[in-house]
């Protein structure tokens, strides 16, 4: 990367841009003595004879005694040594916290420039990621905007290194998220050409940087660094958020042009997508369907509808000739294959399911209400019509409700952070990095709807939407008023082949009963089919549900990430959560079952819950807090 960044500025004839190995800070002794130690093995190997050490090798492993004595004994801790490097830096680079609060108490000038590259400590420490370090030296007061002998402020060297805590921390504490170094790089800049990961430009982002402005001397932005680095992780990110595909730098080069320079496919593939989709280019006809979102979401939708009348309607046509039949169902398989191929935008990951769903489920109703037609129409089609309308009522509120959707301003984001960092808190166990808010607990980061879900249980394909803590009770009288319908259907099935086919099983057998009533009626065969079908798995996952929820009292996440919770006590054979109050009290409060007042089911709210306490004298076995 580097190699191909000092090829591109040779060409351009712009001013050297930073180099990994030029920016890391010098961590060993001009005697020669290790001076970055972040644990205590060295410390341990030398307890007896540190007295002996000068109070710089005493700074960076943490002897606080022996550089107490030394500085009692009139040792200037504003001194640097022949390096031009303070205790202070020693002591920020290797994460010595007491040692820092003890130079500063002495008059240790916190903001001192030393070095190789003329830095702070508070450079040296954001460097190493030393986000507890960052804290306590803002603490007193260091300045993270000063630059340092390369032209970068913390800010910069956070995000060049993916620190992504200590990036969200700085700019919690009012760096500005554009702010340009001397070298007119912003932070964007820097993470999309150093940081092969979602992170920190994912948290950029977030913050509403400026994904187009463009540097100081190339004028390239943040998407062009990302191809010329070949981040094709970052080039993703800077496309969704509206990255000018058509920006030009000073050599008149967009980042398609850079990409095709470097002959990669991949770029060049997305890039060329990404601009006809921005109407730059003036593509065909169907190009322009296959770059319209909504028209390939719309394929997605309906494709199902017809794939499923048709297996039906081709086995249903009266046509002798198997070889004819086959012959259509291959038309149709290669209908399908083009429009995947075509069409199918699979970062949409519901948009088929739930086609599929809906396809079935219309095609169901449609055949069940025409197979049961000669059925009483009090008994049999009022109660079909009452729970279609409550299938649709508890599906439409699993699919467009809110499943408890974490928000949060970006003032109490900024606020989150700092209080989280400032605790020594600011982990991805209780901190999401792309929300940027604090996770409550039972809550999970969906990679699929890309936010925070309270009482997160799982993200459903099937009704296009996360199933949390607003939704649930919706989500289980979805499933149950489907598996009803798909019992309706079996049944309907049944009677009209006992009306119409002119076989049964008690005198044929189960062998010519089955062909019987697949020649008898494809269609209402090939319906029947779907039903079984749909039967296995809605029968399966309403079990695991109601044992989890009644048996367990935890959630789908829960119970595969048990171990990852430390509010779980989890064995071989059982997994003890502190949400479970008994079967009949957990359905109750989980369907906030009040019987006109009669029974007072525990209403949470999980959006605001953070952590949980057992409590050893109440009967709940737990206490929110």
């Amino acid at each position: 990367m580097a190699d191909a960044m000092e090829e591109y500025e040779t060409e351009a004839g712009c001013v050297p841009v930073l180099h990994p190995e030029e920016m890391k800070p010098q961590t060993h002794h001009h005697s020669g003595s290790h001076g970055y130690s972040s644990d205590n093995t060295a410390r341990k190997s030398h307890v007896d004879d540190y007295s002996t050490w000068d109070i710089v090798k005493a700074t960076q492993y943490g002897i606080f005694e022996r550089c107490r004595e030394l500085v009692d004994a009139g040792y200037d801790v504003r001194q640097p040594d022949k390096e031009n490097v303070t205790l202070l830096h020693w002591a920020a680079i290797n994460n010595r916290i007491d040692l820092v609060k003890f130079y500063i108490s002495k008059s240790a000038v916190v903001d001192q420039l030393g070095g190789d590259l003329n830095s702070t400590p508070l450079h040296w420490a954001t460097r190493q990621g030393h986000l507890s370090m960052v804290v306590q030296l803002l603490k007193y007061g260091a300045d993270p905007s000063l630059i340092d002998g390369e032209g970068c402020s913390c800010v910069h060297l956070a995000a060049q290194f993916g620190h992504t805590s200590i990036v969200a921390y700085l700019i919690a504490k009012g760096q500005d998220v554009d702010m340009m170094d001397q070298n007119g790089m912003t932070p964007l800049m820097w993470a999309a050409y150093r940081t092969h990961s979602v992170d920190p430009t994912r948290l950029l982002l977030t913050f509403n940087v400026s994904v187009n402005l463009g540097d100081k001397y190339h004028k390239n932005t943040a998407l062009h660094w990302a191809v010329l680095a070949g981040n094709t992780t970052v080039i993703s990110l800077l496309l969704e958020a509206n990255s000018n595909v058509d920006a030009q730098n000073i050599k008149g080069e967009t980042p398609l042009d850079l990409a095709k320079q470097r002959k990669n496919v991949w770029m060049i593939n997305h890039l060329q997508e990404a601009r006809q989709a921005k109407g730059y280019d003036s593509p065909s006809y169907l190009k322009r369907l296959k770059i319209d979102k909504d028209f390939r979401q719309k394929v997605m939708l309906g494709t199902p509808f017809l794939v499923i009348w048709l297996v039906g309607f081709i086995a249903d046509l009266d046509v002798d000739s198997w070889l004819a039949k086959g012959l259509m169902y291959a038309a149709v398989w290669l209908a399908v294959q083009f429009l995947s191929k075509a069409f199918f935008d699979h970062s949409m990951h519901s948009a088929l399911p739930l086609g599929i769903y809906l396809a079935t489920k219309f095609w169901i109703e449609c055949v069940s209400l025409d197979g049961a037609a000669h059925l009483p129409f009090a008994t049999v089609h009022v109660p079909f019509l009452l729970n279609s309308v409550a299938l649709f009522y508890n599906f439409g509120k699993s699919w467009k409700s809110d499943p408890g959707i974490i928000k949060a301003s970006e003032e109490q984001k900024k606020k989150t952070i700092v209080e989280l960092a400032e605790t020594g808190s600011l982990d991805l166990s209780v901190f999401c990095s792309t929300c940027l808010i604090r996770k409550p607990i039972r809550s999970k980061h969906c990679a699929v709807c890309n936010r925070c879900i309270a009482k997160f249980d799982h993200h459903c394909p099937w009704v296009g939407n996360c199933v949390g803590s607003g939704n649930h009770r919706y989500f289980m009288g979805y499933l149950f008023f489907l598996l009803c319908m798909i019992c309706w259907m079996i049944y309907g099935c049944i009677c009209y082949w006992r009306i119409h086919c002119s076989t049964s099983y008690s005198q044929d057998g189960f062998w010519l009963y089955l062909t019987q009533i697949a020649s008898c009626s494809p269609w209402m065969f090939w319906m029947f089919l779907n039903s079984v079908f749909h039967f296995m798995w809605v029968a399966v996952l309403i079990l695991c549900q109601l044992y989890q929820i009644a048996g367990l009292g935890i959630t789908t996440n829960e119970r595969m990430n048990a171990r990852r919770y430390k509010h779980f006590k989890v064995t071989a054979t059982s997994i003890e959560s502190p949400f479970n109050h008994g079967c009949v009290r957990n359905l109750m409060d989980f369907f906030e079952v009040r019987c006109c007042g009669l029974i007072r089911p525990v209403a949470v709210d999980w959006t605001g819950q953070y952590t949980v306490d057992y409590d050893q004298t109440g009967g709940s076995g737990y206490q929110l807090v």
